[in-house]
């Protein structure tokens, strides 16, 4: 008869012992074995990411390789786009990006060539632009990258898959979303989006420094409109979620209504503006940060009864102009995104909304006019 040990109270056999501490061992190792199967079994999904040389890129491909935005099973094969000049800063982030030994990245493609960089792409970044700096209007803008995001529309239409997701990041960011939609006639145009999480992100931090809590504490803020200064953080549906899990309105948190109509708004329509002041450079790790927020979500869906800020396609709701690229409340279910429909609109609300949506309307009409969409 084996040997018998005692311990802690327990009577126990060494040689049991010994046998179940293999049996265990060898029980993880078949799991762990299980595991590495499904995921070599899940199918990579092409991510395509523009200006891949940049500073966005820099920080955002990091995430995207380490699986914080679609899974920690997911693998992706990376297709990377930067300008020719900009081809051996780029082959420095490939190196990199190798030298990260990432298990979930199955293939790096780096490139200069539109159709190489969206072939069968099911997620499009378009993070290239030419850049804001100091002092440039936004009307600066809108030839230079029309013409870009006509040139990508038309390569997303001819050989990235019909299903593909289409995220626009730079800048002018809802008017480019519409130029590259316009240029993709093939694509339904509930695909595209454009990046206004990260104007939501800059709102909820700002509320909860102000309430002395978290930014995952404050639920259903809303972006309105153009991702510009003219856009409008509405607090009207939003929330602060306390320690004991209930909810307080944003309007009854802070009574200071001068402080939510005012200094708060312009805080978030101008922070793009003061991060360049102070950096001399635009925002990059922030942004990167609210690509992810942005794409988890349209992959992940929304939780239940939350809301999230993204530039859709208008659909005429809330009076805005169809067609056009609006940010508002939305809910994702299976990677669908649906408008939130019959918000309570206030007075203050309706003319800060009508006038993102002049701005807009205007920028849509002379970027099309200057690529020749008319």
């Amino acid at each position: 008869m084996p040997a018998a040990a005692e311990g802690g109270g327990f009577k126990t056999s060494r040689t049991s012992t010994a046998r179940s501490g293999r049996m265990a061992e060898e029980h993880h190792a078949a799991a762990a074995a299980l595991l590495l199967l499904e995921d070599r079994a899940r199918d990579p999904i092409v991510v395509t990411v523009t200006g891949a040389a940049g500073q966005i890129a820099y920080s955002l491909l990091f995430s995207l390789g380490k699986g914080d935005v679609f899974g920690s099973n997911q693998p992706i094969l990376l297709r990377l786009f930067d300008i020719p000049n900009q081809q051996d800063r780029l082959n420095g982030v490939v190196m990199e990006l190798i030298d990260c030994a990432f298990p979930l990245v199955h293939g790096i493609v780096q490139t200069s060539t539109p159709d190489e960089a969206f072939l069968h792409a099911d997620v499009a970044i378009l993070v290239g632009s030419m850049p804001r700096r100091e002092g440039m209007e936004r009307a600066d803008l809108l030839s230079k990258n029309g013409f870009i995001y006509r040139v990508q529309g038309e390569s997303i239409d001819r050989v990235a898959k019909k299903t593909v997701k289409v995220l626009v990041v730079g800048n002018p960011a809802n008017t480019n979303a519409y130029i590259c939609c316009k240029s993709a006639p093939s694509i339904p145009d509930t695909q595209f989006t454009c990046l206004t999480m990260l104007d939501e992100n800059r709102a909820k931090a700002q509320l909860a420094r102000r309430l002395e809590v978290l930014p995952s504490q404050i639920k259903n803020v809303v972006i309105w409109g153009n991702h510009s200064a003219t856009q409008y953080p509405d607090v009207s549906h939003a929330y602060v979620v306390n320690s004991d899990a209930s909810r307080t309105p944003i309007s009854e948190a802070i009574s200071d209504q001068d402080y939510l109509q005012g200094k708060f708004v312009k805080m978030v329509q101008n922070r793009g503006q003061e991060v360049i002041r102070s950096r001399k450079l635009s925002s990059a790790m922030s942004a990167a940060k609210a690509i992810g927020d942005h794409l988890r979500v349209w992959w992940r869906g929304t939780p239940e009864g939350e809301m999230a800020s993204m530039g859709v396609v208008s659909d005429g709701s809330y009076g805005i102009q169809p067609g056009i690229f609006y940010s508002q409340p939305v809910t994702v279910r299976d990677g669908v995104i649906d408008i939130v429909q019959d918000l309570p609109i206030s007075q203050f609300s309706r003319e800060r909304m009508d006038a993102t949506q002049d701005e807009l309307l205007s920028e849509v009409a002379s970027a099309s006019e200057m690529v020749g969409l008319y």
